[in-house]
């Protein structure tokens, strides 16, 4: 079953992230996504640019609204995501647990609601 891990952080608390601090968590993050590749189990990540390079849209009442910035104003924004491939909530949980964000912020994890197979992919 599909988990996708939302990673949620203050994005202040980088602010002041030496160029050191960025090297030493891309190696932590490189080495999670190979122990998640050489698991089989990654499906998809990307990191996401800062919460104020985002714009929302609906269309909801058949009024087009655009505006700038991130769907939530709040200080824990949406700065990447997993999707990984694993038996079940106890598994999705466990690689979670692993991710270096869960020391810094908060990982939601979501079970798929698409059919296997129906994701375009």
């Amino acid at each position: 079953m599909r988990y996708t891990f939302f990673l949620y952080n203050n994005e202040a608390d980088f602010a002041d992230a030496s160029e050191d601090d960025m090297q030493q968590s891309m190696q932590a993050f490189g080495a999670y996504i190979g122990a998640l590749k050489q698991a089989g189990v990654l499906v998809e990540t990307d990191w996401l640019q800062p919460s104020p390079t985002a714009t929302t849209i609906t269309l909801k009442g058949g009024e087009k609204r655009v505006q700038d910035g991130p769907y939530a104003e709040t200080k824990e924004q949406l700065g990447g995501f997993f999707v990984i491939d694993v038996a079940d909530l106890d598994a999705a949980l466990e690689w979670a647990e692993k991710c270096p964000s869960v020391h810094y912020g908060i990982i939601e994890v979501r079970p798929s609601a698409m059919p296997e197979g129906r994701n375009g992919a």
